[in-house]
């Protein structure tokens, strides 16, 4: 897809403060470190959109990335082994699960694991939570550039047994470095946003 325009709009703490309007919304979900910054910004070809840390659980708010005009892209706080407090991570936890409950805007979710590694506990129960509530998922696999393409390939086939992956679920090898898995991944979310990639 051609993106012509990406602009951060807002960085919601709470629900209320997401942006009003009907725009469609796709998010991106994983744990902490993981990638979904990086995702983000080979998305748009920007590659400073999204900050990209090394230290785990800088995202702390919902953040709302409008593109082309016409959609939005949410980056969701990460989940993991992010070292802050557990009072902090109960409310990243009930922010994340109300913004996927609650928002009608949202159309699908992208959910980023690392292709080097088995997924956790908490990647297993978000899936399951988003195939319990009926949430139109795809799985991008990152780091996709750090491993050889057949050991790429057997890690593919571990994601998606861990995962459980429902069948028809994308599971996407992607790499920020190279663009692989960029095309597709659009793809799927121009389907969600209703656009032609």
């Amino acid at each position: 897809m051609s993106v012509s325009s990406a602009e951060f709009l807002v960085a919601a703490a709470r629900l209320e403060q997401c942006p009003a309007g009907a725009k469609p919304e796709v998010a991106l979900a994983g744990r902490s470190n993981v990638g979904k910054s990086s995702l983000l910004n080979a998305l748009v070809n920007k590659r400073n959109l999204a900050k990209v840390s090394k230290t785990p659980g800088r995202t702390q708010t919902l953040n709302f990335y409008l593109i082309n005009k016409k959609f939005i892209l949410v980056d969701l706080p990460g989940y993991g082994f992010a070292r802050v407090p557990e009072e902090l991570k109960r409310h990243w936890s009930c922010l994340v699960e109300g913004y996927l409950r609650q928002r009608e805007q949202l159309r699908g979710v992208v959910q980023i694991v690392d292709i080097r590694h088995v997924p956790s506990t908490l990647d297993q129960q978000l899936y399951e939570w988003l195939r319990y509530y009926s949430v139109p998922a795809a799985v991008a696999a990152t780091k996709a550039d750090k491993i050889s393409r057949g050991q790429g390939l057997k890690q593919l086939q571990l994601i998606k047994q861990t995962l459980r992956l429902a069948e028809g679920v994308p599971l996407i090898m992607f790499s920020a470095k190279t663009g692989e898995g960029k095309n597709e991944l659009w793809r799927i979310i121009g389907r969600w946003a209703g656009f032609a990639p």
